[in-house]
């Protein structure tokens, strides 16, 4: 995830040490998008020249570089237009000369910055290449900005528009992305585009809007055949408009944001991914929608569509015709969190998305084949060797104990997992022909950056899963597999660790598959599994609709309990252990998770009539041995929660249930586990407790 941030202003005199104020404090409003590397681009001092500021790290790194650079920062100007961008890297290390904004040439006829990933840049890349064109940096979105030049040298008489140009550019591009284009040719123009990746456009004037609405212009329809639409009582648009003297407004006016005067005034416009960027300018907001293209100039506002083949057969009377300027009420923080009420909540329903961005660009669905390059190079030497090692703590520890099942009969290498503080503590033996991952979501945790140097002196290939780019244990490692679960956006986020669990697990399966396709033996266990992954996120949205299910079981069966055991077997043995650490870590509720396999050497008498039980027991191959371990509870008294899956009619008359989606049985945890981590939220809220901040837990455990 990478954050955009752009400044246009019209007939508006600011200063430029104002606009790059402007644009800076929007960077670190965003920094939590990405934080490896920030640049900007702003208008130099002869016409179409661009002055460019970019650093690797934070924001305040490029400041300090901006302060100490010899522009004339007093220099005036009425209208301009900049753009900035703060990265989390994807394609290419972090580097002044991977950092955007990137642009087409050395001269600078086309640049952009985009957040999101390109999919086809590697094809797009060969093409341009054979025609000429020269790439300067290890990006996808240098692939959109050459390509942009290429379109418009194409032109035999360069009389294309701007928006057409990004129009021709954006039909060959595959991928989610969110993009803003400048060009020396377009003076004072900007045009930005979104397919899948936030964007959204803030207007701050001095006089009230005319309109509060923006029209969607279709291709083939002009001003003279747009259908007049008058603003009566009962239409929508009428509860958005200011009340005018003349009621008959054209909507083709609202692009002009007239004042009630109908001339030209000065506007400013914030271009976002977040609005907690610009919310400190102006709280009047336009949000863009998927293939929706604003072309921003003269101080105007225009909105196209890019019509795409799978829209083909829509009218424009099926698409929403215009996209309303919306008024920000909530401050900051409750912007961020968007319609939720905490982070937490909104971490748990944004997983069909965190899961979908850790394998974008990774799993080929067609082919059903694995792409992790971080570890392309080392894969033959993981091969072949003697055992691997996993090495974490806390959240990620038990993503490890998920996944080696699957890890051992994909690989059939011996895996041992390991508590980094405990590694450390028995000084455990390690070898040279071991391989040792070491998983983080911070990638800043002491003990596993102590396990980790522990290992590189004794000669081991070491590999990091994490989620921080440029962390130490990214920096540290031979190589490594970075999950994209989501920025961290507040405290929460690294404390609780909802979305790192589920990512962190689909990583490492990602490793195994990758690892293993030199086995034509395990061709129909891998098919499998990816088409699992594919069925993943729809099935994780189907769990989260029993959120209210839950909040009634955490409000009525466990309201008034002190403890909590959850059992599982086999893969369910990790849920439990991730179930029960949740809700400790936010309802300060002791849970415990039990191996169901072990009830009966001691765990057993623990259950009576007032011990609340879960018990999972989702079909797989252990599924009898786990009925054995319910009849042994409920032989006690107990009367357990059971999770099961959708079409289980096994299940006893009268027990409490929840169900969930059935999936291939490595994959099953990520589904069960969402039941947890909702019930683990609604015993937190019911006794008052602030899901953001548990107490006593740091947000990056950097001390032993």
């Amino acid at each position: 995830m990478c954050g955009i941030f752009g400044y246009c202003s019209f007939l508006k005199e600011k200063k430029r040490q104002e606009v790059l104020d402007v644009l800076c404090n929007g960077l670190q409003r965003e920094e939590y998008r990405g934080y490896d590397s920030a640049g900007l681009g702003v208008d130099g001092d002869k016409p179409g020249e661009v002055l460019f500021f970019k650093e690797v790290g934070k924001v305040a790194g490029l400041r300090k570089k901006i302060a100490s650079s010899s522009v004339d920062f007093e220099k005036t100007f009425v209208s301009q237009v900049s753009i900035a961008h703060t990265r989390w890297a994807t394609h290419g290390p972090p580097s002044e000369r991977n950092c955007h904004p990137v642009a087409s040439d050395p001269t600078a006829d086309f640049l952009l910055v985009h957040n999101g990933i390109v999919t086809n840049a590697g094809e797009l890349r060969l093409v341009l290449q054979k025609r000429g064109y020269t790439f300067r940096t290890e990006t996808d979105t240098e692939a959109a900005a050459i390509l942009t030049k290429y379109i418009y040298d194409s032109q035999p008489d360069k009389r294309i528009n701007f928006t057409d140009l990004v129009k021709a550019v954006l039909k060959e591009l595959e991928g989610s992305f969110a993009f803003v284009f400048k060009s020396r040719h377009y003076p004072n123009e900007v045009v930005t585009a979104r397919r899948g990746s936030p964007l959204l456009i803030g207007v701050k004037t001095d006089k009230k809007l005319k309109v509060d609405f923006v029209d969607v212009e279709f291709a083939g329809q002009t001003d003279e055949n747009k259908v007049e639409s008058l603003h009566q009582p009962n239409s929508p648009t009428a509860l958005l408009a200011p009340p005018s003297a003349n009621p008959k407004v054209l909507r083709t006016q609202s692009r002009a944001f007239m004042s009630e005067d109908g001339l030209p005034q000065p506007i400013e416009f914030f271009i976002a991914s977040d609005a907690a960027a610009i919310v400190e300018h102006t709280k009047r907001v336009l949000y863009l929608e998927d293939d929706d293209i604003a072309h921003i100039t003269d101080g105007q506002l225009h909105i196209h569509r890019l019509r795409r083949k799978e829209e083909g057969h829509q009218t424009p009377s099926q698409i929403a015709t215009t996209r309303t300027i919306e008024t920000l009420e909530l401050e900051i923080a409750a912007i961020m969190k968007g319609k939720f009420d905490t982070f937490m909540q909104k971490e748990i329903y944004e997983q069909p998305e965190s899961v979908v961005n850790t394998m974008r660009g990774r799993v080929n669905f067609d082919t059903s084949r694995i792409t992790l390059g971080g570890l392309r190079a080392y894969l033959p030497i993981m091969r072949r060797c003697r055992r691997m090692v996993f090495i974490a703590c806390g959240t990620s520890y038990h993503s490890c104990i998920a996944t080696r099942a699957i890890f051992e009969e994909l690989t059939e290498i011996p895996v041992s997992i390991e508590l980094a503080s405990d590694f450390l503590d028995r000084k455990t033996p390690i070898f040279r022909d071991d391989v040792c991952v070491f998983l983080s979501q911070s990638g800043e945790t002491a003990d596993t950056i102590l396990a980790l140097r522990y290992c590189l002196e004794r000669g081991a290939l070491c590999v990091g899963v994490v989620n921080t780019v440029g962390s130490t244990i990214s920096r540290e490692t031979h190589c490594g597999v970075h999950i994209n679960a989501g920025p961290e956006v507040g405290v929460a986020s690294t404390k609780v660790r909802v979305t790192a669990y589920t990512s962190q697990y689909i990583a490492l399966l990602m490793m195994a598959l990758q690892l293993s396709e030199d086995r034509i033996s395990f061709t129909e266990r891998r098919n499998q599994i990816i088409a699992g992954l594919h069925e993943l996120p729809g099935q994780i949205k189907v769990v989260l609709e029993q959120d209210r299910a839950l909040q009634q079981l955490a409000t009525t069966v466990l309201a008034n309990s002190k403890s909590l055991l959850i059992m599982g077997r086999g893969y369910q043995y990790a849920t439990c252990l991730e179930g029960a650490l949740k809700i400790k870590e936010i309802s300060y509720m002791h849970s415990e998770g039990i191996l169901a396999g072990e009830l009966k050497h001691g765990p057993l008498a623990l259950v009576d009539e007032n011990m609340p039980v879960i018990i999972i027991m989702t079909q797989d191959s252990l599924y009898p041995k786990v009925q054995s371990a319910f009849a042994q509870i409920t032989a006690r008294k107990a009367q357990p929660i059971v999770m099961c899956c959708e079409n289980d009619e096994s299940i006893p008359q009268g027990a409490k249930t929840v169900r969930v989606p059935k999936t291939v049985d490595c994959l099953q945890g990520l589904l069960n586990v969402i039941p947890l981590q909702l019930l683990s939220y609604h015993l937190a809220v019911k006794n008052g407790y602030d899901v953001d901040f548990p107490r006593n837990l740091a947000k990056s455990v950097t001390v032993e």
